[in-house]
């Protein structure tokens, strides 16, 4: 007997698993699964994305629904377009070999009319983001009575996203005799509340320690001036050659400022941000899951859904705010048993949060010092020699010019044509870390602490308030675009946005503040009024912003030295 067999999943289940090649469950499969088959309470799961919570709620969800019953028997919830399709194509292929039964995904920036059309079809299992799932439920064209069993998957990250109020509507509508299935991977307040109006005595399940980050994942720091974030930056790809991972920032100019530098400098790189299209979008994704491109810019709104289970490295360009935005980031990388390392890259006086993310994650942060010009150099010689050791030699392609090459050679020494190749390869690397400075802050320097009761410099940046929220149909990528439009200004940095149902808040740069306020006196959104105004004594309905402690930024100084070439040859 399996160890999938022990779990009592049926034969069609059992038979997929094993084409899939599944062949040890993993520890929140073997905790949760046995649990969803008995039957009886709700229940909340807490693990890192990566670790299979897919199959251990997608399982025994399929195991319990009947595909002769064309109704919808249970409904998923998650946050993103792209997470929504993953889990369909998940549940797909663990339901190959059942018979009649259908699984839809349903989420926003498709054709509605389509989704419409599909569930009078029926589908037993619909997975949804909560917005389109509100939409339809709205128009009476999907009928949730039947429903035995609702998953939250990734609750903590619906609510960062603002959609607490779609997910009350939407539980609200559903039978009072459903199981409900929380799985997230942090614990804040606003999932607990959830737990506890939605729950009928939940079971919890944690998987690691709860809201901690994931125990594959190596965390280190650097501490470099702020003006040195960029070339730190550099220095840390060239040291990982074979670097596959995400650089997160704060603000889509900040994300296309970092982007458009590496690419001019010639490193595989690209931009994820809410300004593009989702064509663009999805054009960026697919180009990094085939790993096109090594090193994805993003901020962390457009990075979520982004299923890669790969990744080498997560890049924190700028410290987020939220101790559960970091655990997310950092879970992107050492997933599905994979190690990772995520890396943050701090100013001096930010020393302090990364001791206060050491206490809450219960990690240890190693400190690192910014590698230098020769560290850099050894470190690409060696994985050029390891790319030329592992290279696959085709004799019938080389077989002619071989004899003319070794002509060529004859007169070097073995010695010197290793030294003469090395050096022709690795030329732009000695040119252009020749003399470079320093860049780490000695460690009696670097390790300041916040004195009690000090506030740090921060960014500047002004919170507004406006008139209008999610029941008019206001959308983060809407404020956005109305920004842009009545500012004619695209490189105002906008910092944390919040939609609520009728009002909205977001942040900018405090040096457009008088610009912002002028731009909007004469505007609408569609039969609507805009009022924008800074949000001074306005309640934003949630808890108080934790400081930032970031410093200001400074303009961009390049290190001296050539680009490197456009298509880097390791």
């Amino acid at each position: 007997m399996t160890e999938f067999e022990k779990l009592g999943l049926n034969g069609d289940l059992l038979r997929a698993i094993a084409e899939l090649g599944f062949e040890k469950p993993m520890p929140i499969q073997e905790k949760v699964i046995p649990l969803l088959l008995e039957g009886g309470r709700d229940l909340v799961g807490l693990a890192q994305t990566g670790t299979g919570k897919t199959a251990a709620f997608g399982l025994p969800i399929l195991h319990m629904t009947d595909p002769s019953d064309r109704r919808t028997q249970a409904l998923v919830l998650c946050p993103t377009r792209e997470l929504c399709i993953q889990i369909v194509k998940d549940l797909n292929n663990f339901s190959k070999f059942i018979s009649g039964l259908d699984v839809l995904a349903v989420y926003g920036g498709a054709s509605i009319e389509t989704q419409i059309r599909s569930l009078k079809k029926g589908a037993q299992i619909v997975v949804a983001t909560p917005g389109r799932m509100l939409d339809l439920m709205r128009r009476k064209k999907v009928d949730l009575s039947n429903v035995h069993s609702v998953v939250l998957d990734e609750a903590d990250e619906m609510l960062n996203m603002g959609f607490q109020e779609d997910m009350n509507s939407i539980l609200a509508e559903t039978p009072k005799t459903k199981r409900t299935l929380l799985f997230s991977a942090t614990m804040p307040r606003e999932v607990a509340s959830i737990a506890a109006n939605y729950m009928h005595n939940p079971l919890e399940i944690t998987v690691g320690t709860k809201n901690a980050g994931n125990e594959n994942v190596v965390h280190e720091y650097y501490v470099v001036h702020a003006s040195d974030r960029y070339n730190a930056l550099k220095r840390i790809a060239d040291m990982n050659p074979d670097i596959y991972g995400i650089i997160f920032c704060r603000t889509r100019q900040e994300t296309n400022e970092v982007a458009e530098k590496l690419i001019n400098d010639g490193y595989s790189a690209d931009a994820l941000h809410g300004d593009l299209s989702q064509v663009q979008r999805d054009y960026v994704m697919q180009k990094f899951r085939l790993r096109n491109i090594q090193m994805l810019v993003a901020t962390d709104v457009a990075a979520r859904g982004l299923d890669v289970n790969e990744l080498t490295h997560v890049i924190n360009y700028n410290l987020p705010d939220d101790i559960e935005v970091y655990t997310h980031r950092s879970g992107r990388t050492g997933r599905a048993g994979r190690s990772g390392t995520s890396i943050s890259i701090i100013h001096a006086r930010e020393r302090f949060r990364i001791e206060r993310l050491e206490k809450m994650l219960h990690r240890t942060f190693e400190r690192k010092k910014v590698p230098g010009g020769k560290e850099i150099c050894e470190r690409q010689l060696m994985h050029l020699a390891d790319k030329i050791c592992g290279a696959e030699i085709d004799e019938e392609m080389i077989g002619e010019i071989l004899p003319r090459i070794s002509e060529k050679f004859a007169s070097l020494s073995r010695e010197e044509i290793i030294s003469r190749f090395v050096s022709a390869e690795i030329s732009r690397f000695l040119d252009y870390y020749k003399n470079t400075p320093d860049l780490d802050i000695p460690e009696h320097r670097g390790d300041v602490r916040k004195p009690k009761g000090e506030r740090l410099q921060t960014e500047s940046y002004t919170r507004f308030f406006m008139n209008i929220g999610r029941a008019d149909g206001m959308q983060p990528q809407n404020m956005m675009s109305l920004i842009n439009k009545h500012t004619r200004n695209r490189s105002i940095g906008i910092g944390r946005t919040q939609i609520m149902n009728k009002v909205s808040f977001f942040e900018a740069d405090s040096r457009f503040s008088d610009d912002i306020v002028r731009a909007f006196q004469n505007a609408s959104f569609g039969s609507r009024k805009l009022v924008v105004e800074v949000a001074d004594g306005k309640d934003m309905g949630a808890e108080p912003r934790k400081e930032r402690g970031f410093i200001e930024r400074k303009k961009f100084r390049p290190e001296s030295g050539p680009k490197r070439s456009r298509k880097p040859k390791f």
